[in-house]
């Protein structure tokens, strides 16, 4: 089966995004003369050359469709991949997942070496606070403090690490479907919605629209972490830039281990549909979104 390709219009969109979100990110992280510099390059290597940069493109997007300076989108999108990214290099660690390959390349901890993955996730995570509570990003303060409030309910303890902590503790262990859903929706979907929802705060909107954004998040983080499932389970480890097969390996409770193939994939399906689907007060220019609900259930990596 090759590879889908996305629609021409997502296509462009995601590429643009992606080279914007990578120079943006690149200006960021400037390195530094002195000892820390190997702190510097670790993190660059973490978070520069690779990704599909979904959540980035997501607050952009949505930024763009209430309107909101591209400039600023661009340093929210710049943020949460830093927070994605710290959260890949600890994921990796030997005490983690222990993968030693990442986006096709050796993981943070084996390119340099433990201590200074597990500093530099640490650094990536409080830089990508820190661009939000920069004036740069939005001349309203409150806006600022929301964006920075959002990431932290959506990262932390009832997000994506308590998420972290259910999957670690679930290994070997039988889960019932309720609580993979939870999981999923704490480790993987709470960073998806924030983003989607990020373009929404920064540009201010807090109505009916802002909470349709929500809802398309929600359901396309949970229909991406279904399709991730299935991929674990069908994709070879060059399609997917990482180890395949570490979550059966890990004795994982996933939406494969209890609906099947067939069965995940018709969740991923029905999941991305109802994100459509909260989209429908939005015109066309929210057709980039919708044809994103399509490809993260489509994607062969």
């Amino acid at each position: 089966m090759n590879a889908p390709t996305p629609s021409v219009s997502l296509k462009d969109a995601l590429s643009r995004a992606c080279s914007e979100i990578e120079s943006t990110i690149d200006a960021l992280l400037p390195m530094v003369p002195g000892d820390e510099s190997v702190l510097l390059d670790a993190m660059r290597y973490a978070a520069l050359g690779g990704g599909k940069r979904l959540r980035g493109f997501l607050a952009v997007e949505v930024a763009t469709l209430f309107g909101a300076d591209r400039e600023a989108a661009l340093r929210v999108a710049a943020s949460v991949e830093l927070l994605h990214a710290y959260s890949l290099v600890h994921d990796d660690l030997p005490s983690m997942d222990d993968d030693d390959l990442r986006r096709g390349q050796p993981s943070t901890h084996k390119q340099f070496d433990e201590a200074i993955a597990i500093l530099a996730g640490d650094a990536l995570q409080t830089r990508a606070f820190e661009i939000l509570v920069e004036p740069e990003t939005s001349t309203n303060p409150t806006v600022r403090a929301n964006l920075a409030l959002a990431l932290a309910q959506a990262s932390g303890s009832a997000g994506m690490v308590g998420g972290q902590v259910i999957d670690i503790r679930g290994e070997g262990r039988a889960l019932p479907l309720d609580q993979v859903r939870r999981l999923h929706a704490l480790k993987t979907g709470a960073l998806i919605r924030y983003a989607a929802e990020s373009g929404a705060i920064l540009a201010d909107v807090d109505d009916e629209r802002r909470a349709a954004i929500v809802a398309y998040g929600r359901d396309l983080g949970t229909a991406f972490q279904v399709a991730d499932d299935v991929l674990d389970s069908t994709a070879t480890a060059e399609e997917l830039g990482k180890t395949a097969g570490k979550d059966e390996a890990s004795g994982k409770s996933t939406y494969v281990s209890l609906l099947g193939i067939d069965g995940a994939r018709a969740e991923a399906r029905r999941l991305s549909d109802r994100a459509r689907e909260a989209l429908s007060s939005f015109g066309a220019q929210a057709d980039a979104l919708r044809a994103l609900a399509d490809y993260v259930v489509e994607r062969r990596n």
